[in-house]
């Protein structure tokens, strides 16, 4: 049984659409999504530097995109072959490319939930200067009374022991400075607290654009950050899209919800790494690949081929 996921904020690099600009259709379907979303995705996908992906309002359309991009090239166009996934899932904003993949949204409504859901996050971030900081090892009690000290948030929980930390720029100096035995903290390139209290405001705009989304029941199973169910209804789907913004990530529950379905492989959608890495700590035994640009298609059909059949009933 194969899981496709894509990943969120973080996961961007300068230049890392480049190669996909290669592949036929690419160039037009950028231009397209670019209309949508308000930027120019083919413009900070390739010649952008990294001070300027960074942006919330840009970081999070150049994820869609890249996953969609990628997805489509995997499964084909319109994701013909997502019927052979066992699952899909995304982390944190990924979740809207896994839900068009699944067949809850249409491609313009991805991109339109993505242009509200990252001009809201970037203009709630920009009230307060916050972030997020990773927290890596040490024992998960005293962590949690770590950031409870320092008045973080434990915003996404990735499982093997890695929690990520939210709050103020002061509350997180705070806790590099008195860190959890053990542990280690690692500030990420995000620009804000996501997936906190930060980001209510958020909320009440996507709210706004989801009225108008075209949303179906998922064809795949989408399994969601909120807690690591499978979501059967589209509706629900797409309501759990909108309150992730200010609620954690449960990344460790999707991990034992993979496992109970019986995972054995798990192709992560570019731009890859970071759940795939995740998956090689967290779910041994379970074959992984992450597709960073077309030269690991040929390898992510063939993990497909092979562990499809698993999927078919």
């Amino acid at each position: 049984m194969l899981v496709l996921v894509a990943p969120g904020q973080g996961s961007q690099t300068p230049g890392f659409l480049s190669p996909w600009l290669e592949l036929p259709g690419v160039t037009d379907r950028l231009r397209a999504w670019s209309d949508i979303a308000g930027i120019d995705l083919v413009h900070y996908g390739t010649a952008a530097d990294a001070d300027a992906i960074r942006d919330t309002a840009v970081a999070q359309p150049l994820l869609v995109a890249g996953a969609l991009l990628s997805a489509h090239a995997l499964l084909g166009d319109g994701f013909a072959a997502a019927s052979r996934l066992g699952a899909v899932a995304g982390h944190s904003v990924g979740e809207l490319p896994a839900a068009a993949v699944a067949g809850v949204l249409t491609e313009a409504g991805t991109m339109a939930l993505v242009r509200s859901r990252s001009t809201a996050m970037a203009e709630a971030a920009a009230v307060t200067e916050t972030g997020m900081s990773a927290v890596l090892g040490g024992d998960p009690d005293e962590v949690a009374a770590k950031l409870e000290q320092h008045g973080l948030t434990p915003a996404n929980n990735n499982g093997g022991g890695q929690i990520v930390a939210a709050g103020t720029l002061e509350q997180l100096a705070a806790l590099a400075a008195d860190k959890p035995e053990s542990a280690r903290v690692i500030p990420l390139k995000v620009a804000g607290a996501f997936h906190t209290h930060h980001m209510a405001s958020a909320v009440k705009a996507m709210e706004a654009t989801a009225q108008d989304v075209t949303v179906a029941d998922p064809g795949v199973p989408f399994v969601s950050n909120a807690d690591g169910q499978v979501v059967g209804d589209g509706r629900e789907v797409v309501r759990r899209l909108v309150t992730q913004v200010s609620s954690p990530v449960r990344w460790d529950l999707c991990t034992e919800t993979f496992r109970g379905l019986g995972v054995t492989a798990l192709i992560e959608l570019c731009p890859g790494g970071t759940l795939a890495g995740l998956a090689k700590r967290n779910l041994k035994g379970v074959a992984q690949l992450a597709v960073k640009s077309p030269d690991q298609l040929d390898a992510a059909r063939e993990l497909l081929a092979e562990h499809a059949a698993d999927t078919a009933e």
